[in-house]
């Protein structure tokens, strides 16, 4: 067994996993690693200026690369500051190993400085916490770790290392990695019980969720909707590029409200849920957004398996492995008069989202001409005009609620979404995921008031010197809450007086922010300059970030 220092012996462990990056922010409790890393070359360091940008960022990274990354923060400051970010990475399933440090064991029941229960404040946001108590278990808790975050379904795990752990030095044993195998099949009786369901239904509509992109199970997913004629629908809030948005049969997204969902999901008699979100509203209606219906729900985390709402069949798998399984098995059941009807049907469906389509396009064109710019002609525009291989990342909030149905995102690697709800995740996690796939062009398409909370994160873009372009929405307010709060009709829609939604007062000037970053700012207003600044951006080395003044009417 090798004679290791803890610093060393961490370093060791992450190589063995296969980490290539830690993301952080470092203080007193790190030093000892940080002093490790000046003779590392292995594992690099990348900084983050604040910890929600650091988790942000490694979050895209880990989505983005599928590896698993490693998140280092400071005492329960740090921990703290990084928690609205691990929500998201919880929600969205990002396999992460957080760590972060504590003070000496030896002194720790004083409660000095900086010194709270970091395993406890983690532990409802993750699928493991646990304190690191000695440098033997070293090894063991953060094989468990990895395991345990890749382990499906996937998601971050906690480790709270103290400062004596990484300066102990002893023989060591390193141990090896494990890797649970995620291709799990379903049960055989209820898959063809569901294509059984599948073949007689009358109206079907498919769901399909970040599972789909994630286990690359994109083309069984279009064979299956094309098999029995569906529209397919991505999650209110998707991670991922679920399914190809230029699928003729794509249906784009349900607002997360439960009277717009209701009145879509009426029109269907059976729902197949593909590792789908049944259902996450973001505001109480008094009204059940799912009716009474089939349901058949694929997922690989039992938890989500008819969490609100029964199944008719309920299978516990890997997408990537059931779906091969069910086509088949649907395609044995389409015989004769199913066969025709699902035929049939798929070609209404086309007929009705191509007619859906064209309303669409026809309000582009009513609003192209329109001052100030709206966001909708303007995300069609980069729709048509990014290159075939662009990664858009998406958190527009107000400003893009037709997002997917106008950028192009046909592989799953093509686009990222805000998960989890907690804003301030796209700018972050724009500069993750340029460092997973970095020949790719990378845009992010945020608003003005979700980019100012990770703001810091362009830092981390002009110091990594990454070519990526950021497009900030500008509306100069919380257009989304205003939004929300004239649906409720109350006094503020009656006087118009908006309470703390508003950013004009000063103005924020995101061109001296960026500058500050050492970001290339760029002022438009009209589409063809955003159009030829995010051209521009592309071939530069470093960030761009654009600012675009943007109708801020409701």
């Amino acid at each position: 067994m090798p004679h290791l220092e803890g610093k060393r012996a961490f370093l060791e462990l992450c190589v063995q996993e296969g980490i290539e990056f830690i993301f952080g922010n470092p203080g007193t409790t790190e030093l000892a690693l940080m002093d490790a890393l000046a003779v590392e070359e292995r594992v690099r360091y990348v900084l983050g200026l604040q910890e929600a940008a650091v988790m942000g960022i490694a979050d895209g990274y880990s989505q983005a690369s599928g590896r698993l990354a490693l998140v280092n923060l400071h005492a329960a400051p740090g921990l703290g500051n990084a928690l609205g970010m691990l929500h998201n990475a919880k929600k969205a399933g990002t396999p992460l190993i957080v760590t972060a440090g504590q003070q000496n064991l030896e002194f720790a029941l004083t409660e000095p400085l900086l010194w709270d229960d970091l395993v406890g404040m983690a532990r409802p946001l993750v699928k493991w916490s646990a304190e690191v108590t000695s440098l033997r278990d070293l090894p063991r808790a953060m094989h468990r770790a990895a395991k345990t975050a890749l382990a499906p379904p996937t998601g971050p795990v906690f480790l709270s290392i103290p400062g004596d752990i990484l300066t102990a030095a002893e023989d060591i044993d390193l141990m090896a990695p494990s890797r649970i195998a995620p291709g799990l099949r379903g049960d055989a009786a209820a898959i063809a019980r569901a294509a059984t369901l599948l073949a007689d239904c009358e109206a079907p509509m498919i769901f399909a969720g970040d599972a789909v992109a994630q286990s690359r199970a994109h083309a069984a997913a279009v064979r299956l909707a094309e098999l029995i004629g569906a529209p397919v629908y991505a999650e209110s809030l998707p991670s991922t590029a679920s399914f190809p948005s230029s699928h003729p049969l794509f249906a784009g997204t349900i607002e997360r409200l439960g009277p717009p969902a209701r009145a879509i999901l009426d029109k269907h008699d059976l729902i197949l849920s593909i590792g789908g979100d049944l259902f996450t509203q973001s505001m109480a209606s008094g009204v059940e957004p799912i009716p009474p219906v089939t349901i058949v729900h694929i997922d690989l985390d039992p938890w989500q398996l008819a969490k609100n709402y029964p199944a008719e069949v309920a299978i516990l798998g890997d997408p990537a492995a059931v779906l091969p399984e069910l086509v088949t098995a649907t395609e044995a059941c389409l015989a004769g008069p199913a066969a025709r009807r699902a035929q049939e049907r798929r070609e209404r469906v086309t007929a009705a989202l191509r007619g859906k389509r064209a309303d669409l396009l026809q309000r582009v064109q009513r609003e192209v001409d329109a001052k100030p710019l709206r966001a909708l002609p303007l995300i069609h525009a980069l729709g048509e005009a990014l290159p075939r291989d662009a990664v858009v990342i998406e958190e527009a909030l107000s400003s893009a609620p037709r997002l997917r149905e106008l950028i192009r995102s046909g592989d799953p690697q093509s686009f990222f979404g805000m998960r989890g709800g907690g804003i301030g995740w796209g700018l972050a996690a724009t500069v993750g995921v340029k460092l997973a796939i970095p020949q790719r062009p990378v845009i992010a398409i945020t608003g003005d008031g979700s980019s100012l909370y990770t703001i810091q994160a362009l830092w981390t873009a002009a110091h990594e010197r990454l070519s990526t372009v950021f497009v900030i929405l500008n509306n100069r307010s919380y257009r989304i809450l205003k939004q929300r709060t004239q649906g409720m009709r109350g006094y503020a829609a009656q006087t118009g007086n908006f309470v703390a939604m508003d950013l004009h007062d000063p103005a924020i000037d995101f061109l001296k922010l960026a500058e500050s970053f050492g970001a290339r700012p760029v002022a438009a207003q009209t589409i063809d300059e955003v159009l030829d600044a995010v051209s521009r951006g592309f071939a530069h080395q470093g960030p761009t970030v654009i600012d675009v003044a943007i109708d801020p009417e409701l």
